[in-house]
């Protein structure tokens, strides 16, 4: 936990960050690297150490003369959104400390070069276990247990550091695991402090494609609850075993959400989950779990930010210790769209869409594009990750009637 007073609190992403000294570099106790040793650790950044890529730059994995595991992130260099990226990764993630976080290790300012230097996940990412091709069957207590640690790290990061942060790119691609299935939330490259009395309004598109609360995508207003929608989202995932936009649909035609809210309300009224659940788990699931994430799901997906639930309500719901009308607060399932976000109007999925639409086209305006704008499928993850690594013709091939299953880098969660 840290207070409001400091550097931290104070962050805009104008100011850059002071050259690092040894023991001193941003005032935080994290190492700082020479170009030179991360050269080293890493084998020249050779292809075979390479874990992934996105519009950042690459992740490679390295080894420290004392034996330690690390993973790279080298940000692409010339470019003031990478460097406010990696001073708000820096700012943040130096002063997080959690189990189901990623602990950044420390940090390389060399010249032009701006490298991040985290703890080494050995078992990929939440996102390759439950999507990639060839993969075996994500079982329902890992599942849940993936859901669960996950929910406690950003119930950490929203409700017991001072100010809040708020993640804004929460997605199943960023939930590293490790090889007991433990989940760490990764990539802070768009976090943001926050206070209560402070909603922020971004004029950058943020986030990715199929996550994004419709408040965001209405008025660029991003909040804790915004999070929460994009977690139930990566819940919907887990118990669908489906993508958040449907790759065999024109983009944005058939999102995730959008096809699973009746079906959430149907199955919170009477208790057939057959309709919603992944077919590859059959019958290999507890019922009453999977009530309780259902209900978690379909929480978090109300179109109202003020009626989604706080994530320590979900950690609460996940682990049976509230009952399930707490996270309703009055409200019936699938009802939620008549409490409206702003000014009591209503908010509705016809509405929704309309956003969603308005989005996509400020996202192809922008001069600016975020490290992970669209929820892509993954490529193979560890070795030579498969795929173009032109990122602004990515984005724009995005935007194409169909999403092609390999072309495009996967960011590796870091």
């Amino acid at each position: 936990m840290f207070n409001s007073g400091g550097s931290g609190s104070n962050y805009s992403g104008g100011e850059p960050l002071p050259p690092p000294s040894p023991g001193v570099g941003l005032g935080f106790s994290k190492s700082t690297f020479t170009y030179e040793e991360l050269l080293m650790a890493t084998n020249g950044f050779s292809d075979a150490n390479l874990l992934g890529q996105g519009g950042f730059g690459y992740v490679h994995k390295g080894i420290l003369p004392n034996g330690k595991e690390i993973a790279v992130k080298q940000l692409k260099i010339g470019s003031g959104q990478g460097e406010r990226e990696f001073q708000a990764e820096v700012e943040i993630i130096s002063r997080v400390h959690h189990k189901h976080l990623v602990s950044l290790v420390g940090y390389c300012m060399s010249g032009g070069q701006r490298l991040l230097v985290y703890e080494f996940v050995p078992n990929n990412t939440l996102e390759f276990h439950l999507h990639g091709k060839g993969r075996p069957t994500m079982e329902w207590p890992v599942r849940l247990k993936i859901a669960l640690g996950a929910a406690k790290g950003l119930a950490y990061l929203h409700e017991d550091c001072h100010p809040k942060i708020i993640h804004r790119d929460i997605k199943t691609a960023n939930i590293l695991l490790d090889y007991k299935f433990e989940a760490k939330v990764a990539d802070f490259g768009l976090a943001k402090f926050t206070s209560d009395n402070n909603t922020h309004v971004s004029t950058r598109v943020m986030g990715t494609f199929g996550y994004l609360a419709p408040e965001y995508a209405s008025s660029g207003k991003l909040t804790d609850r915004s999070d929460v929608f994009s977690f139930g989202v990566m819940l919907l995932e887990l118990i669908t075993g489906r993508r958040p936009v449907d790759s065999s649909q024109s983009f944005m035609d058939d999102s995730l959400v959008d096809w699973a809210r009746p079906l959430l309300t149907r199955a919170l009224e009477d208790g057939n989950y057959d309709a919603l659940l992944d077919q590859r788990l059959g019958k290999n699931f507890n019922a009453n779990e999977m009530a309780r994430m259902v209900a978690c799901a379909a929480a978090c997906v109300r179109h109202s930010a003020k009626r989604r639930p706080r994530m320590s309500q979900i950690v609460r719901a996940l682990e049976g210790d509230a009952s399930l009308e707490d996270l309703n607060e009055g409200v019936r399932p699938g009802h939620s769209r008549f409490f409206g976000s702003y000014s009591g109007s209503e908010y509705d999925s016809g509405q929704y869409n309309e956003d969603m639409k308005k989005f996509r086209k400020m996202a192809l305006t922008s001069q600016e594009y975020t490290s992970s704008q669209f929820s892509v499928p993954t490529s193979d993850y560890g070795q030579n990750p498969s795929g173009s690594s032109n990122e602004s013709q990515e984005t724009r091939e995005m935007e194409k009637a169909k999403v092609r299953k390999d072309s495009y880098k996967f960011s590796g969660g870091y």
